[in-house]
């Protein structure tokens, strides 16, 4: 996309910020938060940190450290600043409790709030009395980009696989991605607070029982995304040891309409220039009175402004679900760098869902009450593809779908997510270890409080309570879904130890070779785990002939 334009810019941003809203219902309403936070345990374990004591909370075998300072709060004339030093606490403090959110806004679908902008704090879930120690160390950056934060991700399920596991507080939307003429670290706020998240884990590790040399980056969607940065950019050099992206789109573009009717298309799904990030902030910025001719001005003024009225602004947080590149904290456009082997050497377990596209449809039209017809069909494919329509209907006909909403679903799945998802392996693969995999269950619970009916399938992040702990999840998983879960995280426990998802008794999970026909992708379903050829399923040969 080229630079922001006046007029038509101003609509487009808004539209585009409204329905990136969904990508964050998404993800914040499929994990609950952490259980056993409230108030403090007696006898709770207490660690020294470079910064002082903390005393964590018990919880069945393992110890919960909540809310500890990974780096100075970002308020006043550090507010949209590079991450500065934690400061020093004197005593014992406490870590029974989760610190607070980072400034973010409620939908309806994710009704959590902050306006609390010391909030650069992570989560700490050490490994089982007895487990093997030092423990390999795995830090999850959650996705959304404009809600949610590491406390909703609760640990246990995968320490009890010997990890210590981290999760992670770090500035988002506006106060993440913010840009403007001359600002340092302008639309990488974000990513800066994750590289302070994952330096001080190599700093601190060993005090919570896990081994500061074997750190691996776990994050799905947008944090998934920004581990693809990770791997690009310089500051991120030597923080971590491996790499997992789940349903991440680091390689992925999106054609005009597929995240709703008057969203325009975009090269790039995550990645803007910063002259667009600046154009963003021009935008959206502009009812705040700050404007002007002066960026140090116009930093001034937005510095000196209650949190509250910042956020007050529709769609402000959601706009700036994006990082800029073309600066030194991402100096290439990471796609370009992957391409040409400019990235950081680690082995990487990287996948998606089955139907990912399910997610955004359902919630724009049929769970919502309004059902997308066949000429909806119609209109999206040719928004989408202009000339190519035909053929694309072609490929994917109505009729061999139960409903208009599944085909336009499966049309997007394949040629946005599958492809982009491809295009990653492919690129990481040329040059290291890469496992990549496909979460196939289509009966996985559906959580969110939609009123219309839906097949969502296997949507966009619905493999995170497989992962994590979730109270919502558990009753309704099935014996089969429970084993599928225990499958999953003996797999990521195992790639989390030694850069290879195989173990003794688990399934074999060959590497993905660009080379090969087809590419090996590991299929995880209850009812079956095993290959599955993913360029066919995900019709890769008929995307390949069209832009």
């Amino acid at each position: 996309m080229r630079g922001t334009r006046k007029g038509a810019g101003r609509a487009r941003w808004r539209v585009v910020a409204a329905v990136a809203a969904l990508a964050a219902a998404a993800t914040a309403a499929s994990v609950s938060p952490a259980p056993g936070s409230g108030g403090g345990a007696a006898g709770g374990e207490t660690v020294r940190t470079e910064t002082g004591w903390v005393r964590g909370v018990r919880s069945g075998g393992h110890t919960v450290f909540y809310g500890i300072p990974y780096a100075a709060p970002p308020t006043g004339a550090y507010r949209w600043a590079p991450p500065r030093p934690a400061g020093r606490w004197p005593g014992v403090r406490d870590a029974t409790g989760p610190g607070p959110l980072c400034p973010q806004v409620p939908s309806s679908y994710a009704p959590i709030s902050s306006e609390e902008e010391d909030c650069l704090v992570l989560n700490v879930t050490t490994p089982p009395r007895g487990a093997r120690r030092p423990a390999p160390v795995l830090v999850w950056i959650h996705g959304d980009g404009a809600v949610g934060g590491g406390a909703f991700f609760d640990g246990r399920r995968l320490a009890a696989r010997g990890l210590a596991v981290v999760t992670v507080n770090y500035r988002l939307g506006v106060f993440g991605g913010l840009a403007l003429p001359g600002l340092d670290g302008a639309g990488t706020f974000g990513l800066q607070d994750q590289q302070a998240a994952l330096a001080w884990v190599r700093r601190n590790a060993a005090a919570f029982g896990g081994d500061p040399a074997n750190v691996t980056v776990a994050g799905v969607s947008f944090g998934a995304a920004a581990i693809a940065g990770h791997l690009t950019a310089p500051g991120s050099r030597g923080l971590f040891d491996r790499a997992v992206m789940a349903s991440g789109e680091g390689v992925m573009d999106m054609p005009a309409g597929t995240m709703g009717p008057g969203v325009p298309g975009y090269p790039w799904y995550v990645w803007r220039t910063d002259r667009e990030m600046e154009g963003i902030t021009a935008e959206m910025t502009a009812p705040l009175g700050c404007g002007g001719r002066d960026p140090g001005r116009t930093l001034r003024c937005l510095r000196a402004l209650p949190v509250k009225r910042i956020l007050g602004v529709p769609h402000i947080m959601n706009a700036f679900q994006a990082f800029g590149y073309g600066n030194p904290v991402l100096p290439d456009l990471p796609p370009d760098a992957l391409r040409a082997g400019r990235f950081h050497r680690v082995p990487v377990l990287s996948g998606a869902t089955r139907d990912e596209h399910r997610t955004f449809v359902g919630m724009l039209y049929d769970a919502v009450g309004r059902p997308f017809t066949e000429a909806d069909y119609h209109r999206a494919l040719r928004t989408a593809f202009g000339r190519d329509a035909r053929r694309v209907l072609a490929e994917y006909p109505a009729g061999a779908f139960p409903s208009p909403a599944l085909a336009w679903s499966t049309v997007v799945t394949d040629r946005m997510w599958a492809r982009g998802t491809e295009a990653q392996h492919r690129l990481l693969g040329r040059r290291v270890p890469v496992y990549a995999y496909e979460f196939a269950d289509r009966d996985t619970p559906m959580f969110l409080p939609l009123p219309g009916r839906f097949d969502f399938g296997a949507y966009h992040a619905g493999d995170l309570p497989y992962l994590f702990e979730d109270d919502k999840a558990e009753p309704l998983f099935t014996p089969a879904q429970r084993r599928l879960s225990a499958t999953m995280t003996a797999y990521w426990a195992a790639f989390a130890r030694s850069g290879d998802p195989n173990a003794p008794g688990l399934p074999r999970w060959r590497p993905y070779r660009p080379g090969d026909r087809p590419a090996y992708t590991q299929s995880l379903a209850p009812d079956r785990i095993g290959p599955v050829d993913y360029r066919r399923e995900h019709r890769l040969d008929f995307w390949s002939g069209l832009p």
